[in-house]
């Protein structure tokens, strides 16, 4: 599987997400974008139809978590948008991602890649024990995730670029890791816990990066993307 960076795109408007993604018209590489809940509730379907129209792929990032026949009809829905990637909370168990797949999966067979959020970059192993009450280390917890997210058709998980070795250990290399909690060596780690280098995520074992604010909210947008990829693609 090719690595490849991908853009946060959490603005809160079309016209803050336009106004970006116009500053990388003279790219000839077309970033691969994440679509999340702030700007997929505020505009709808429509932003991500204009986004594919302008030849980006799409990761868009809701983290469904129902019970399975909701799911179910909510993926059916979702795969009608083209996106290239879409995910659930493995925390929802294995028939609800048994679910998750059926509903994405089209007639004709096909569907996007379909990945499990483990546990939140925001959530230390101290939070997951004392709030969540799981007794397990973060580790642990997340390898198990990944291995019931393999056991219901899933590609891959997202996890911290700390855990993605660990995943590829347990479930194969072929299994996607896809990896936020990645700043520059240089940067503002902000609200992430669990984080590292694009170069050292590559290292560990990330598949693919989710970046936001190192490249979003960057003097030079264009540049810090490029930065990124040559750091993590090479």
């Amino acid at each position: 599987m090719q690595h490849d960076v991908i853009i946060a795109c959490d603005f809160k408007s079309a016209a803050d997400t336009f106004g970006f993604l116009d500053l990388f018209r003279g790219e000839e590489r077309k970033p691969f974008l994440k679509i999340g809940m702030e700007l997929f509730y505020a505009e709808g379907p429509e932003i991500v139809r204009e986004i594919k129209r302008r030849g980006h792929r799409i990761f868009l990032d809701l983290k469904l978590h129902d019970i399975p026949n909701t799911v179910r009809k909510a993926m059916a829905v979702l795969s009608r948008l083209d996106v290239d990637m879409c995910n659930v909370h493995a925390a929802g168990t294995i028939e609800m991602m048994k679910a998750a797949r059926e509903g994405l999966t089209r007639e004709d067979g096909t569907r996007p890649l379909l990945i499990a959020v483990t546990q939140l970059t925001s959530t230390s192993e101290e939070r997951m024990q004392r709030e969540l009450l799981i007794g397990a280390p973060i580790g642990e917890t997340i390898v198990q995730y990944a291995r019931n997210a393999r056991e219901a058709g899933l590609d891959g998980v997202v996890c911290s670029p700390l855990e993605a070795g660990m995943v590829h250990g347990a479930c194969g290399a072929e299994f996607l890791t896809v990896t936020p909690g990645v700043r520059f060596a240089d940067g503002d780690v902000a609200d992430q816990v669990r984080v590292t280098t694009p170069a050292r995520a590559r290292e560990i074992g990330s598949d693919f990066i989710v970046v936001g604010r190192p490249i979003t909210a960057a003097a030079d947008p264009v540049a810090a993307y490029r930065r990124c990829v040559a750091e993590f693609v090479g």
